[in-house]
């Protein structure tokens, strides 16, 4: 079987970028984002792009790297709190929203990539976000129908992966980078440590490499998006 190894991540991002493209990309807040993949993207040159992410990264980092030079038109997001820079376009008329219950995100996601055109959910019966969808009852309670969601380049970051793409993701990472790995047309993975296959368990898989085309390995900055500490108390 080929390797599916890719020598960086412009590499990897070579030939799948477009203007007008939709990418998702995986993480939440800061953690477990595909940080060198994003550069890439940047990089392309692509424009118009509709970005599918639970958050836009901050001003400087992540997403919100796609933001200053312009290239998202829209975003498809849960939480969007943590950039200025998205506050400051979207106010302006500059930039598209999509807002999404967290959930809705994900399962619209995992549905997209389940090949589920759409499913109907409570949440956000009542509200702004159920304006202009169809509404139906089962067993006496309202839902509305939500649709799933897919993308032309998926791109994720995982612990760890092998040459066919097998990946194990680690804690807070796990956040909609698997979900996403099955709604890409392509998927690209950067991952912390690629290692030999058969050296991971299959038990311990997460994301089977059959969702993934193309991975890289990349070193990884891993930002704290809101640091919290505390004075330390005298000894």
């Amino acid at each position: 079987m080929p390797s599916k190894i890719y020598g960086s991540a412009d590499e990897a991002l070579d030939g799948l970028t477009f203007d007008g493209m939709t990418v998702m990309a995986g993480g939440f807040g800061l953690c477990g984002i595909p940080e060198n993949l994003i550069v890439a993207l940047r990089d392309s040159g692509a424009q118009n792009i509709t970005a599918i992410s639970n958050n836009a990264g901050v001003d400087d980092f992540g997403l919100g790297l796609l933001l200053q030079t312009r290239q998202i038109k829209k975003m498809v997001s849960s939480y969007v709190g943590e950039n200025k820079t998205f506050e400051k376009q979207y106010l302006g008329g500059e930039l598209e929203l999509e807002f999404n219950p967290q959930g809705t995100l994900a399962e619209r996601i995992r549905a997209g990539g389940a090949g589920i055109p759409g499913f109907y959910t409570k949440t956000g019966v009542g509200t702004l976000i159920a304006e202009g969808k169809e509404h139906k009852e089962f067993d006496g309670e309202t839902y509305i129908m939500e649709t799933g969601l897919t993308a032309d380049v998926s791109l994720v970051k995982a612990w760890k992966g092998d040459e066919q793409g097998n990946l194990v993701f680690r804690k807070t990472a796990r956040n909609f980078n698997p979900m996403m790995a099955t709604a890409g047309k392509v998927t690209i993975a950067e991952v912390e440590e690629i290692v030999p296959l058969g050296a991971l368990d299959p038990d311990h898989i997460h994301t089977p490499g059959i969702f993934v085309q193309r991975i890289v390995q990349g070193e990884f900055e891993k930002r704290v998006e809101q640091r919290t500490v505390r004075q330390r108390e005298n000894a």
